[in-house]
């Protein structure tokens, strides 16, 4: 008896032992293919890899010190999201947004971000109107920052970052998580920074977050949706001008099928 159960002992310790070492490369791979992710996701918010370059999977491998599966994951999962496109036989590049992907994405932003204004303006504490109002400030002095920075790209990502917290802030204090949840799913602020990296837009005002998050800090709900609108709506002409620049001189009709061999 004491035999059998020693044996049985032993086929679940050996079949335990099997299911962690096939685990372990699919955990690694996994592993490798997220930080594939972040880093070229990354590199296009950066404008490392700008609107329209094409991205070769072994080049990407080698320059991530990582084997190709991990990154093809990764552009798999990047292409889901709408930040880069493939063509059968031709290749993957960084998507160049159109006038409806624009437009699409400034609306979706508009209802999200209004209505977490107006639950804010209801919702937050004092002590979370007045971390807004500071955070607002420091985003503006971060953004006139930029151009004295000698390393513009890496400030201009560390700035973007904290700009995406500040909205974020927002919706949380909102009290209301799946807001929030929704904002970050939808990559609402994501593309909008990819949009402002693409056409280098840079003009928003020396006060232009801290009249925003004034706005949400003293007004009513109502003044402070409207105040998020405004902010929303600012620079949209701009950007849908010079991303359709871009997509002209990437010249879209180019992109298409090689011819088999």
């Amino acid at each position: 008896m004491d035999k059998n159960n020693n044996r049985r002992a032993r086929r679940k310790i050996a079949s335990a032992i099997s299911s962690a070492s096939a685990a372990a490369p699919r955990a690694r791979t996994h592993s490798l293919a997220v930080r594939a992710y972040l880093e070229i996701r990354n590199q296009i918010l950066k404008g490392e890899l700008p609107v329209g370059m094409a991205l070769a999977r072994r080049k990407l491998a080698a320059a991530l010190d990582i084997s190709v599966p991990p990154v093809s994951e990764a552009l798999q999962r990047l292409e889901r999201e709408g930040l880069v496109e493939s063509k059968p036989r031709v290749g993957t590049r960084v998507r160049i947004p159109t006038r409806h992907d624009i437009e699409d994405r400034s609306l979706l932003r508009e209802a999200l971000e209004t209505q977490a204004a107006r639950l804010f303006a209801g919702r937050a504490t004092a002590a979370d109107k007045k971390e807004l109002r500071q955070m607002g400030q420091r985003v503006d002095q971060l953004y006139a920052a930029c151009e004295k920075s000698s390393d513009y790209r890496e400030f201009l990502f560390s700035v973007n970052t904290y700009h995406m917290k500040l909205h974020l802030y927002i919706a949380e204090c909102a009290r209301c998580p799946a807001l929030r949840d929704a904002i970050e799913k939808e990559q609402v602020l994501i593309f909008n920074w990819l949009f402002d990296t693409a056409v280098e837009r840079r003009a928003l005002g020396s006060d232009f977050h801290a009249r925003l998050t004034d706005a949400l800090a003293t007004g009513t709900p109502e003044k402070a949706a409207q105040a998020m609108r405004q902010h929303i709506r600012y620079g949209l002409n701009e950007v849908l001008a010079g991303l359709a620049n871009l997509y002209d001189c990437k010249n879209e009709t180019r992109w298409r099928h090689k011819k088999s061999r």
